[in-house]
């Protein structure tokens, strides 16, 4: 096992966000939501390739060719990466002009499951809301009161849905329906202590939950009754999302930002924004694929 970070891309992203794996392409993808980039990188060969982006991509699925499920800063779209064809597929809170989308996950039936956050100025109020989308409906809303979505992961059998309104640094764990997509049973999985929150996570083949901490410099793996297992530092602050990836899905790649750090944090994190990876002796779980060609239901 690789105790130290790779730096695998210094992509010096903004804020790097969204990571996955796609096995149909052989690469790990992320977004730069600040930056407003998409970036991939295959490990097999090193390549690495970046394309700008019309919006803030906050969280996205792969579709074939280079299309993308795109979950835009206001709304879900079909995004083609190549051509730059962009199809509305429907605005998320229209009427809440200060939240925009943030982070989001496949369940283990293939829909998007997605929170928003709110940017006022004045600091985020719990305006924001859980939503789910599958193919042939239309977005509906799971969680309200909601102040910065993220940490949206499902165990392996999808039966349990985590989920972390930031600011509580607190990560909850619901009951979750896997045929209807409904929550319930919602109770508290972990609390976060120490300078970090929570941000970004995904879910092992055993069943524990990674979590990448921003403000916090470290990725906390915790068993499925949130106990903390292990922790994973990095040399930056502002660690983002995590995700399993490689020909085995044995590696994790970790994004990372570097907003809001002034010069002086700047060079003593030298490497924030980039893509990190470790060698972690477990593995992770092939996302299932969002599909518009048939129902999740099956």
């Amino acid at each position: 096992m690789q105790s130290e970070p790779e730096i695998v891309v210094d992509a010096a992203n903004e804020l790097g966000e969204g990571v996955v794996w796609s096995p149909a392409h052989r690469e790990v993808q992320w977004t730069d939501i600040f930056g407003r980039h998409f970036w991939a990188y295959r490990p097999e060969d090193g390549q690495r390739q970046s394309w700008p982006l019309p919006d803030r991509l906050a969280c996205f699925a792969p579709l074939g060719g280079r299309s993308l499920l795109a979950g835009f800063a206001g709304g879900l779209e079909v995004f083609d990466l190549e051509s730059g064809a962009r199809r509305q597929i429907a605005p998320i809170e229209p009427d809440r002009p200060t939240t925009r989308l943030n982070d989001g996950k496949l369940d283990r039936e293939g829909r998007l499951v997605f929170g928003t956050m709110d940017e006022d100025a004045t600091g985020p109020e719990p305006i924001g809301q859980i939503w789910s989308y599958e193919a042939g409906s239309e977005p509906r809303a799971l969680v309200s009161g909601v102040r910065i979505s993220n940490s949206i992961a499902f165990s392996p059998d999808g039966r349990r849905m985590y989920f972390a309104d930031t600011p509580e640094r607190r990560i909850r764990c619901y009951d979750y329906d896997v045929g209807s997509g409904e929550l319930s049973s919602e109770w508290t999985f972990a609390l976060v202590k120490g300078p970090g929150f929570p941000d970004g996570s995904t879910v092992d083949a055993d069943g524990c939950l990674w979590n990448a901490e921003w403000g916090g410099g470290r990725v906390v793996r915790y068993t499925p009754a949130g106990r903390v297992d292990r922790v994973l530092a990095l040399p930056c602050s502002r660690v983002t999302c995590c995700a399993f990836g490689g020909a085995d899905l044995d590696r994790l790649f970790v994004t990372s930002a570097r907003t809001g750090l002034d010069a002086a944090a700047l060079a003593s994190e030298p490497y924030a924004g980039a893509l990190f990876a470790f060698d972690v002796g477990v593995r992770g779980i092939l996302d299932t694929p969002f599909s518009f060609s048939a129902s999740v239901r099956g």
